[in-house]
């Protein structure tokens, strides 16, 4: 089993990087994925074009008020993960949900982590979707996994960002086997000052994405960017960039 997470600033686009990470793992057969969308601010489900009624936040939260006579809380848990799974063609969706309320989640936490553990197993490929900023990886959200993909926009700021996000990393001692940084959003012409930041905040970039109107096309008309046509130029370039992470 291979796990990448996204992480990054608001607005980098990660959550439609993710996206297309996942149509490349489906058209190069290496299914079963796990799409799990762990921003508290949802919306993988829109990149794939899919419907969730389920969270495990919601889980949490009734876990938490009681879940009634008959009903040991692990069976609650275990039923709940899997009605929260939204399956579809060579891969699943599994959204987090938002943040807890007020009050102790520990034991609801404890037994959906053990569910999780027990799920990840039935498949190949877990692509994680994580909230923009740092917060998950304080939270140790961001754990055990094996490529951590920061993106940045191309500007200087969006690569001083990705490298606090990296050092953040370090600094918790978290179990990542490998962290890249993947550009996205760049303009014709902006090489040369993405590559100076990057030097200067001494990171190694694994790739750039242009900017693409036709993203910005399918947003707004609501249709999934997961069906971008085979030659749009964002998506060429992302999975060149995508073989390159699975051969790291």
């Amino acid at each position: 089993m291979y796990s990448v997470a996204f992480a990054g600033k608001g607005g980098t686009g990660k959550t439609t990087l993710a996206g297309l990470l996942i149509r490349y793992l489906i058209e190069k057969g290496k299914t079963p994925v796990l799409a799990v969308d762990a921003d508290a601010n949802a919306n993988l489900n829109e990149v794939l074009g899919l419907e969730v009624h389920e969270t495990l936040g919601e889980a949490r939260e009734q876990m938490k008020k009681g879940v009634g006579s008959g009903m040991t809380k692990d069976v609650f848990m275990e039923m709940k993960v899997q009605e929260a799974i939204v399956e579809a063609d060579g891969y699943d969706l599994l959204v987090m949900g938002r943040p807890e309320g007020a009050g102790c989640y520990c034991a609801a936490n404890a037994l959906l982590t053990r569910y999780l553990d027990r799920l990840v197993g039935n498949y190949n490929y877990i692509v994680m979707d994580n909230e923009a900023g740092m917060e998950h990886l304080s939270r140790l959200t961001t754990n055990n996994i094996d490529a951590l993909v920061v993106v940045s926009d191309a500007t200087r700021r969006g690569l001083q960002a990705a490298s606090r996000i990296l050092n953040l990393a370090v600094e918790l001692k978290l179990n990542i086997k490998e962290k890249f940084v993947l550009v996205n959003l760049a303009k014709d012409g902006q090489s040369e000052g993405i590559n100076e930041a990057a030097e200067a905040f001494g990171l190694d970039i694994l790739g750039v994405v242009p900017e693409d109107p036709e993203i910005r096309e399918f947003d707004l008309e609501g249709r999934p960017t997961i069906q971008l046509p085979a030659d749009n130029k964002a998506l060429t370039t992302a999975y060149e960039i995508f073989d390159r992470l699975m051969d790291s």
